[in-house]
């Protein structure tokens, strides 16, 4: 019988309402902590969103404090296992939102789309009068969506809104009457773009329940309309069907996905550059991206751990 990879990596939201996020922080950050749990949560006053990873027994505890937070009770989890452990640390942070879209007065608790569980989503998304949207970043999209989605080729969420509002505007200049189903990894982004949807007038308006991770564990691959793989933001980089570890690795000076191919442009240098940022980094970047390199392998070499080698998708100064 073949054992379960050995660590267990939990995605989770809930919208909910915290009155101060500052003070869950603390006691999450020391459950976590003591449970022998890292990953990332985000704390804001709309509620709670991010990844962790763990054993069985640590998850379980960690979810088990969420859980008796403030309208955490039934939260959305959805799980997966992993031969490494995908994360250097646990981080909880404040923010002022859990998922970035830069509209402070839309309440993702109320008017959100319908849910479509995946196994009839495959039957919405083929209708030819539905328009089907992939919400996320064209770094996502760029390894894997469904087939005939339309790709709004955004660097961020914020950029969402404006794009969401010329692509409604072009549909309703055809005299057509908007049918929108909309996707993303988890669910937590379809949450406020569907919830703005309908703010801004469309009443027909869907979202995957569960998002792509939830149709790729239970919707076989034969029966499959999703071409490619789903990036995730841990150190397994992407997944397939069935969560399958994919076959994209990370460029480390620049946090985008690469493909096998991709490791045979001239512009790749393992932990250096890539062809998405050759050109946009100095000398001085790539020197010190080098030698983070370096002892990232001479860790490697020692048995020990470079925690220098983030996960973080932010910015490099």
């Amino acid at each position: 019988m073949t054992q379960p990879l050995p660590y267990r990596v939990a995605a989770l939201y809930q919208f909910t309402r915290f009155d101060d996020p500052a003070a869950l922080r603390a006691p999450l950050l020391y459950v976590s902590d003591a449970a022998d749990v890292r990953g990332t949560l985000l704390l804001a006053h709309e509620g709670i969103n991010g990844t962790i990873a763990g054993s069985g027994a640590g998850i379980e505890a960690v979810l088990e404090h969420i859980r008796k937070l403030p309208g955490c009770a039934a939260i959305e989890v959805k799980e997966s296992r992993a031969a490494t452990m995908p994360f250097h640390r646990m981080k909880v942070r404040l923010k002022k939102e859990i998922v970035t879209m830069g509209q402070p007065d839309l309440d993702p608790l109320q008017g959100v789309g319908t849910y479509v569980s995946p196994r009839d989503w495959n039957a919405l998304i083929s209708d030819p009068e539905t328009i089907v949207i992939d919400t996320r970043n064209d770094y996502e999209v760029a390894i894997g969506s469904f087939a005939g989605a339309e790709n709004p080729e955004t660097a961020s969420f914020r950029e969402f809104p404006e794009w969401f509002r010329a692509r409604r505007a072009a549909i309703e200049a055809e005299g057509k009457v908007p049918k929108i189903a909309m996707f993303c990894t988890g669910g937590i982004r379809c949450e406020k773009s569907t919830a703005f949807a309908r703010a801004e007038g469309v009443d027909e308006v869907y979202h995957l329940k569960g998002g792509i991770l939830n149709y790729l564990e239970h919707v076989p691959e034969r029966e499959s309309l999703w071409q490619g793989e789903c990036f995730v933001f841990d150190e397994r980089v992407s997944v397939g069907h069935g969560l399958a570890l994919g076959s994209h690795t990370l460029c480390r000076a620049c946090r985008m996905p690469l493909s096998e191919e991709d490791m045979h442009s001239e512009h790749y240098v393992e932990g250096v550059s890539c062809h998405h940022c050759y050109e946009t980094r100095t000398d001085e970047q790539r020197a010190r991206y080098a030698e983070r390199q370096r002892q990232a392998r001479l860790a490697a070499r020692q048995g020990e751990e470079h925690i220098g080698r983030r996960l973080d998708r932010q910015a490099d100064g």
